[in-house]
């Protein structure tokens, strides 16, 4: 075998573990097992939340927040980037720290590259459009997660409805009908699961239900999630059922979410335009039309 076919085995093979070895890990880290044990070893006698808390009074005595007010950033102040970070599933001071720091070290690692590999007038060039890429990146990375965790929370809404008004009818009260939710929803929807925590931890600190619902619009920034409030506002004030509101909530969502995916299914045939257009057609081309331009040159060189 020559050296060239060696080689070319040889990177074949370091590709192929590599790639194997990143699917496995990322396979791992997703098993609904692996989360579930991940999930009950987090809910010990005090809580996952409740250690994050004293982690976070933790990180406030040894300066992180006064670290992050020390640092620029591009959301204006320290407060809403806090809050869009914890609209996204940070709440830790230090991750508010690293991700000011990101800002301002993310645009020098992007501009080196350019400097170094290319030359001329693209030097320059590259170099400006990697300054402009690593001051954008990480706000655009927490934006995707903040709709991700929104999207998540939207499809979850309707199931975590449906245990709430199980619970109520069950005979639980409101209080322990949102803790058996937030339990049974921490594997599949690990977003709202935390949310619903976050929120009985309110109420058990002393808030009012309807300002722990409130807060929990705040955060969340969604519209079911306001509808929701609002429902709950019109419940207790009128004295209502709220099993019954509850349920009606529950159907909205679920009809909302089977509105979004038939969106989305209808989107499909416009998206595929894109990879039929530059992936397929050209390889289709060249099988196609190849031999035939081949022919053509051959007949017309004679």
């Amino acid at each position: 075998m020559t050296p060239t076919t060696l080689t070319l085995i040889a990177v074949f093979l370091a590709v192929t573990f590599t790639a194997t070895a990143v699917a496995w890990l990322i396979t791992s880290r997703s098993e609904p097992g692996r989360q579930r044990l991940k999930a009950l070893l987090d809910r010990e006698a005090t809580g996952g939340l409740v250690r994050k808390a004293a982690l976070l009074a933790e990180e406030e005595r040894h300066g992180a927040d006064r670290l992050v007010s020390k640092l620029p950033t591009s959301f204006g102040s320290v407060k809403r980037l806090r809050r869009e970070l914890a609209l996204a599933g940070f709440y830790s001071a230090t991750i508010a720290a690293w991700f000011s720091i990101s800002e301002l070290v993310g645009p020098v690692l992007f501009a080196i590259p350019p400097l170094v590999l290319l030359t001329g007038t693209y030097r320059w060039g590259g170099a400006a459009a990697g300054l402009v890429l690593g001051y954008l990146a990480p706000s655009m990375l927490l934006k995707r997660r903040c709709k991700r965790r929104q999207h998540e929370i939207e499809n979850g809404l309707a199931d975590a409805l449906d245990l709430l008004v199980l619970c109520l009818e069950a005979g639980s009260s409101l209080d322990q009908a949102i803790v058996k939710a937030g339990d049974e929803l921490g594997v599949s929807y690990p977003a709202l699961g935390e949310q619903l925590h976050i929120l009985i931890m309110e109420m058990r600190a002393g808030k009012t239900r309807l300002d722990a619902f409130q807060g929990l619009a705040e955060r969340t920034r969604l519209d079911d999630v306001r509808a929701l409030v609002s429902m709950l506002m019109q419940t207790d004030r009128f004295g209502t059922s709220v099993s019954q509101a509850l349920r009606t909530q529950a159907d909205t969502s679920r009809t909302k979410r089977r509105q979004r995916a038939e969106e989305r299914a209808q989107k499909v045939g416009v998206k595929l335009v894109f990879p039929l257009v530059f992936c397929l057609f050209p390889a289709l081309y060249v099988v196609l039309l190849g031999p035939a331009y081949l022919t053509f040159v051959k007949i017309l060189s004679q």
